[in-house]
């Protein structure tokens, strides 16, 4: 873990793995989780996955937490993402989430799904999206025990963008409290759609009862800064759920009796114990997935040229050497690794296991196209009709997949800054084997 001191600014390596009863409350944050319901799974080095939070929440007792996610559970609105969203909820609930933030795609979504009109839901929502048929707060408030003192955390959501950036102080009014708190032992937090440094400014001189500002995430690592006086506190909370935030409120008596903030964020390591219930979830995700034939519901477009995929099969005539070499590595054998996690009929997966599964003339199923199985000749050298209808007098054109295609930060944690062994493990032709003579 790693640690910023709103009252002091200053870096601290650690942190305790779990705050003592009565000396620290923590408020967890999640968000952009944008459907990654877990690592692919495919490479080491991944981050990420729902079942295994709850070893990280579970270190701290429920009456010394809040669990809060701060939106954007899904990317789109595709059948797929529908499914995703939820069994998201399914899965907070599960967790035992305090307060979902809902976006403005979340609040679509879940209008699809009824979410809102399920008053019995295990967690609170709120959202900053507030119109006529939406009826959600845009805050909430929990009384949390600090040495048997209350401290009162209150949640809202604001976007800078469509309500008046002045109407921010109006969020944190009297009104919600459950319980009657003295002014100094109140923590603050606003969740905010759109920032700028100008928002940032603004606040931090004309709405000083904001503690903490929580804003949009733009990379998959968290981010946390200080403004003026290190307050308020402002963090993101990283993308796809590789990381677990938190802010850990304890009493500071030099502060003058406000309550100290740190900034705690927590890697989600595959070698985190999973939650079995959690990981039930995800097996009935996968079968949901393949009742509904997503991947053959999969958008597929015409390749350029009236060219073909024609399967590694066909390669094997005049390039016998680079075909046989080439079955013996992982690559050849990609399609079975989704075999064995149960993921051989989810399209996300399956695109980079297989042969132009983008296009008409491309993998679509095992049973309809069992020879574009595995990563083969035509993802790198692209599709092989034309050549072979030539004799090779044709070249090889687009499209091609590079290695980043798939090697992307959250599938592949270890390629970035690898390279040169990663290649090495695909070798398959006669010349030496550097970068420069991959054909």
């Amino acid at each position: 873990m790693a640690v910023l001191c709103v009252s002091c600014g200053s870096d601290v390596k650690t942190a305790p793995k779990t705050p003592a009863k009565a000396d620290a409350v923590i408020v967890f944050f999640t968000g952009n989780g944008l459907g990654k319901l877990k690592p692919c799974g495919c490479s080491g080095g991944q981050l990420g996955g729902l079942s295994r939070r709850s070893t990280i929440f579970n270190r701290v007792s429920e009456d010394k937490r809040l669990i809060i996610d701060t939106g954007s559970l899904v990317e789109g609105q595709s059948e797929q993402d529908v499914i995703k969203f939820n069994i998201t909820l399914q899965a907070y609930g599960l967790l035992d989430y305090d307060l979902v933030n809902l976006s403005e795609e979340d609040i679509e979504t879940g209008k699809n799904v009824g979410l809102l009109d399920d008053t019995d839901s295990l967690f609170n929502i709120i959202s900053y999206q507030q119109s006529s048929d939406v009826d959600v707060p845009a805050k909430f408030a929990r009384s949390l025990l600090l040495r048997d003192k209350p401290v009162l955390v209150t949640v809202a959501a604001f976007d800078a963008k469509s309500t008046p950036i002045e109407q921010i102080g109006q969020l944190f009014a009297s009104g919600v409290n459950p319980v009657q708190v003295d002014s100094k032992s109140k923590v603050n937090i606003l969740i905010l759609n759109h920032c700028d440094d100008t928002i940032i400014d603004f606040i931090t001189k004309k709405v000083p009862v904001v503690d903490c500002i929580v804003r949009p995430s733009e990379s998959d690592e968290p981010r946390v800064a200080g403004g003026l006086n290190n307050k308020p506190l402002v963090f993101s909370v990283g993308r796809f759920g590789r990381y677990v935030s938190g802010l850990q409120i304890t009493e500071s008596p030099a502060y003058k009796g406000k309550p100290r903030l740190s900034f705690i964020t927590i890697k989600v390591k595959e070698e985190l114990e999973e939650d079995a219930v959690l990981v039930q979830l995800y097996k009935g995700y996968q079968q949901i997935v393949g009742e509904r034939n997503l991947l053959e519901k999969y958008q597929r477009f015409v390749l350029p040229g009236n060219l073909e995929y024609t399967g590694s099969e066909s390669c094997k005539g005049c390039h016998e050497y680079e075909y046989d070499k080439w079955g013996q590595q992982a690559h050849a054998h990609a399609y079975p690794t989704l075999e064995r996690v149960g993921s051989q009929l989810d399209p996300e997966c399956v695109s980079c296991h297989v042969v132009g599964m983008e296009y008409e003339s491309g993998f679509v199923s095992e049973q309809k196209s069992s020879q574009m199985k595995n990563v083969g000749c035509e993802n790198c050298h692209g599709p092989g009709s034309e050549h072979i209808r030539t004799e090779g007098d044709t070249a090889l054109t687009e499209p091609k997949s590079g290695c980043i295609d798939c090697h992307t930060p959250e599938h592949s944690g270890e390629y970035a800054g690898n390279e040169g062994d990663f290649l090495e493990k695909i070798v398959h032709w006669r010349e030496p084997s550097t970068s420069g003579s991959v054909k």
